[in-house]
């Protein structure tokens, strides 16, 4: 009997690619979501439960009735300059499901658990390859919240024999390569579907935040990593503590920055046509350069982030971008 894997935030982004891997890997990846920033339509591979982490008994009662061997945990507010403005919400939402939702997990005597966190952790710390060792020091209280999140997470190993794998991943992009699901926000902030949507003409243009950064062009630097990589590693982390592997934590990237500009020309080489652009100013809260070292997920999870170019990457968001996207 194939076993359940409670999957935080399954109806998003990245939560919905997980839940198609956890299929494809011989699970039944259960979709707790309260459907306000995801899409039903999203949740294809497996059953959703419409539910809200701030609500306990809700979580409670989805593990009762599905009995996950492992919750993955996706579901967060995740707009940094929208944390910059409300940073009350960020903690209380982010910090408080995540509590509730662990309180829960042990006390159905769940001990398998894998978090979603990110690399806004370190803050800005230009020209350092980041890595698992280094210091944390968020800059935002989308990052704040998510640190807050994985000293929880320790916390509950010692406590409650909780067994946690915690991934700090870098910018993800592209999209399914099959186009079952894909990247839809609402509103879009991430920089290859605005980009995209400008050459489809579905905005009058990209607006590039900051020129004058300390870069090789002077737009920021980000490590860009597939979202289907990014899952795969998701996937391998939850095998990894089914077979009684100690709690870890590990970066997701690639160990390559790409500046705006040259995701932009990228583009240009990807899809065959110009990418209209205006400039604007510099947004708080952006870091100037993030890259990560992932050498211990490669050697110690065999993972392999072989799709994280920018030609699969923009590609696959490419033709995301022209199937029928989800509809609200």
């Amino acid at each position: 009997m194939a076993q359940h894997v409670l999957v935080t935030g399954g109806a998003g982004y990245i939560g919905a690619h997980a839940c198609k891997v956890l299929k494809a890997a011989g699970f039944v990846p259960v979709t707790f979501d309260n459907i306000s920033t995801g899409w039903e339509e999203a949740v294809k591979f497996g059953p959703l439960v419409r539910g809200d982490l701030m609500n306990r008994p809700e979580i409670d009662a989805a593990l009762a009735l599905y009995k996950p061997v492992a919750v993955m945990h996706f579901a967060a507010l995740s707009l940094v300059g929208e944390s910059m403005k409300d940073p009350a919400t960020y903690w209380r939402v982010n910090v408080n499901g995540a509590l509730n939702l662990l309180e829960a997990t042990v006390a159905a005597g769940i001990r398998n658990f894998v978090f979603s966190s990110t690399c806004a952790t370190y803050g800005d710390q230009d020209g350092v390859l980041l890595d698992e060792g280094t210091p944390q020091r968020p800059i935002n209280a989308y990052g704040g919240s998510k640190l807050a999140i994985e000293e929880m997470v320790r916390n509950f190993g010692p406590a409650h024999g909780l067994n946690s794998v915690i991934f700090r991943y870098f910018n993800v992009a592209g999209a399914d390569p099959e186009a079952e699901v894909g990247e839809q926000h609402t509103p879009e902030t991430h920089l290859i579907p605005l980009m995209l949507d400008a050459v489809a003409g579905k905005r009058p243009a990209l607006t590039v935040f900051g020129t004058d950064y300390d870069t090789r062009d002077g737009t920021c630097v980000r490590d860009y990593v597939h979202v289907m990589d990014l899952v795969d590693a998701h996937v391998l982390g939850l095998k990894w503590l089914l077979k009684g592997g100690e709690s870890r934590v590990f970066c997701l990237g690639t160990g390559n920055g790409f500046s705006v500009r040259e995701v932009i020309e990228a583009s240009r080489t990807v899809t065959n046509r110009d990418v209209p652009v205006v400039f604007g100013d510099r947004r708080a809260g952006d870091a100037v350069t993030l890259v990560s070292g992932s050498e211990a997920a490669i050697r110690d999870l065999g993972w392999n982030p072989a799709r994280s170019t920018l030609r699969d990457m923009i590609g696959d968001a490419w033709r995301w971008a022209q199937a029928e996207p989800f509809q609200r």
